[in-house]
């Protein structure tokens, strides 16, 4: 038999060590030990043929960008992803819904926005390093506490490439009052462009629309970062 036709060995849950094992490692080292990986796959509980649960969960983790895309994906996306079906993406809905809620309960315990540094410590200061573009967005409540950060974009990020919808999708669907954005330059330098100009003005036009504020769209360089609001770039200029 050639090496083409044998089947693929995977490890099965129950040949991992036991400590090894999502539940059993839960138990003994508690749930802040495990990945997110091994928490999804405690919720999911079966893997599917060919594949354990814990390589169905890190594959949804990868092809969706980690929790926050996992988060953003709808039922009927999630029940068709292999290996879900309608139970699980059930449990999973449920248990990123009780994860929003208990962010949304303890309101104290969340990040506050007050300064474009605050904005860049919540969720820039690793974006330097990063050898990609990505645009986040920051989305905010009444008192500019974190409500939640989401990855949106990877890869060029410019006007012609960002759906406006898409910036402002979960704000409104939090029936949030204002966000921020921050996007990268992987050259390290983070003097905007004119296309990060555009991109701003077009996004303030689009929140004046909707009754939501721009606070700011940062632009993240190697370990610093410029303000587009503080320089008066694609927002309104201030009244004295």
């Amino acid at each position: 038999m050639g090496a083409d036709s044998r089947a693929t060995y995977h490890l099965t849950m129950r040949e991992m060590p036991a400590d090894e094992r999502p539940r059993e490692k839960l138990r003994l080292r508690g749930a802040a030990a495990l990945t997110n990986a091994e928490l999804l796959a405690i919720i999911l509980n079966t893997g599917v043929r060919g594949a354990t649960v814990l390589d169905v969960a890190t594959r949804l983790l990868v092809e969706h960008d980690g929790l926050p895309g996992l988060a953003r994906l709808d039922f009927e996306d999630l029940r068709r992803s292999h290996g879900i079906g309608e139970a699980k993406a059930a449990k999973l809905k449920a248990a990123l819904e009780l994860g929003r809620r208990l962010t949304v309960a303890q309101p104290e315990d969340r990040p506050r926005v007050q300064t474009p540094e605050d904005i860049y410590a919540v969720a820039g200061s690793d974006m330097g390093a990063l050898d990609q573009e990505q645009l986040r967005v920051v989305v905010l409540d009444t008192k500019n506490r974190v409500l939640r950060t989401v990855t949106l974009y990877q890869g060029s990020v410019n006007s012609a490439q960002v759906r406006v919808a898409e910036v402002f999708r979960d704000a409104v669907r939090l029936n949030a009052p204002a966000i921020a954005i921050l996007h990268n330059h992987p050259s390290g330098d983070p003097t905007p462009s004119a296309a990060d100009v555009a991109l701003t003005a077009q996004l303030v036009q689009a929140a004046q629309l909707l009754g939501i504020d721009l606070l700011d769209h940062l632009i993240v360089g190697h370990n610093q970062f410029r303000s587009l609001r503080r320089m008066g770039l694609g927002f309104p200029a201030q009244r004295g």
